[in-house]
């Protein structure tokens, strides 16, 4: 039977009749998972090739507003998780998603988000294939909470490690930084910000397999998500063992991302982004890589922004505009409220 509530209420989360309608209305009709059982049953032949891994993750969505200017929570859900994959040298087959709703919230509401996840994972070339709804009392969370878990498969011979970039390597984005982090700011209001500032959240699988066909010998890559560019890199190069220098002229940022950093006193090298990742390749394949992202829709901003170094007294170091040089340290505490 057709849903014909027109906001959650407890009953939808008691497990009955009620239960079922929003689940089979709102979720189920859109996803076309493979069955009702309490597990997805999968299978895809490039799991049997010879060295074949399985890739393995999950996250866990929070953001305020839901909707704003370039997204939503759901469709972060898809890309996060299948760009978590993505950057690991996976191909991302199958995802998960589990709602927490808060009583009261709308269904229409629901059926919006609903929808950008399926077309976000249809884009990506994934399968949403099981989950779970929970309903919880009023207060109880910011109006619906997501949690998603992504399986992929890494093909045979491909091993991206942090620990496998070398002082020479250089470090490519792919696209313009803290887009997401200051979008969501301005779309909260509280601040009284007026900007035409998207989110720039997008799924990154395509690209990363464009960018390994073209440079096989590709050494890691990250999405730079909470924490921003700055705590990827620092995080890549302890891993590493080496250090990371970048080129403040290279960055990539607009005018309106560095208006709002310095109204507020930000930084925007530790601003959220959704759809941004840094990878290091060799410098020999540096513009083979940056031609096969430029060709993409997700890549045309892609850019050298720094490279490896030998390990120096800090992980990650500016070249400023001004010939000096600053330390880029790991973000402490809060820059900004959870943007993710």
């Amino acid at each position: 039977m057709p849903l014909r509530d027109q906001r959650v209420t407890l009953a939808h989360g008691g497990g009955g009749k009620a239960m079922r309608d929003l689940i089979e209305s709102v979720f189920t009709s859109v996803f076309n998972p493979p069955g009702m059982e309490d597990q997805a049953r999968l299978m895809d032949a490039r799991l049997q090739e010879p060295g074949a891994r399985l890739a393995f993750t999950t996250d866990s969505f929070v953001v305020t507003p839901v909707e704003f200017p370039g997204g939503d929570i759901g469709k972060i859900a898809v890309c996060g998780t299948v760009n978590d994959l993505a950057v690991g040298g996976a191909k991302p087959l199958w995802l998960s998603a589990s709602f927490i709703i808060e009583e009261g919230c709308e269904v229409a509401l629901l059926r919006r988000l609903v929808a950008s996840m399926a077309r976000e994972a249809a884009k990506a070339g994934v399968r949403i294939v099981t989950g779970d709804t929970k309903v919880v009392n009023r207060g109880a969370c910011d109006t619906v909470y997501i949690t998603t878990a992504g399986v992929g498969v890494i093909p045979p011979g491909r091993d991206l490690d942090a620990r496998s970039i070398r002082p020479g390597d250089v470090a490519i984005v792919n696209h313009v930084l803290g887009d997401h982090g200051a979008a969501i700011l301005a779309a909260r209001g509280d601040l009284m910000l007026s900007t035409d500032l998207e989110s720039d959240c997008q799924s990154l699988g395509h690209l990363m397999e464009a960018l390994i066909a073209a440079a096989p010998g590709t050494k890691a890559a990250r999405d730079a998500t909470r924490g921003g560019l700055a705590s990827t890199l620092n995080e890549m190069a302890e891993a590493a063992g080496c250090s990371v220098e970048l080129d403040e002229i290279a960055l990539p940022l607009r005018p309106e991302v560095k208006g709002v950093c310095e109204i507020l006193g930000l930084d925007p090298l530790y601003l959220a982004n959704e759809g941004t990742l840094v990878v290091f390749v060799p410098e020999a394949e540096a513009q083979a890589a940056l031609a096969a992202m430029r060709a993409m829709p997700e890549g045309q901003g892609a850019c050298i922004i720094g490279r490896a170094v030998p390990k120096a007294h800090v992980p990650v170091t500016l070249r400023t505009a001004f010939g000096g040089t600053r330390i880029v340290d790991m973000l402490v505490g809060e820059q900004l409220p959870r943007i993710c």
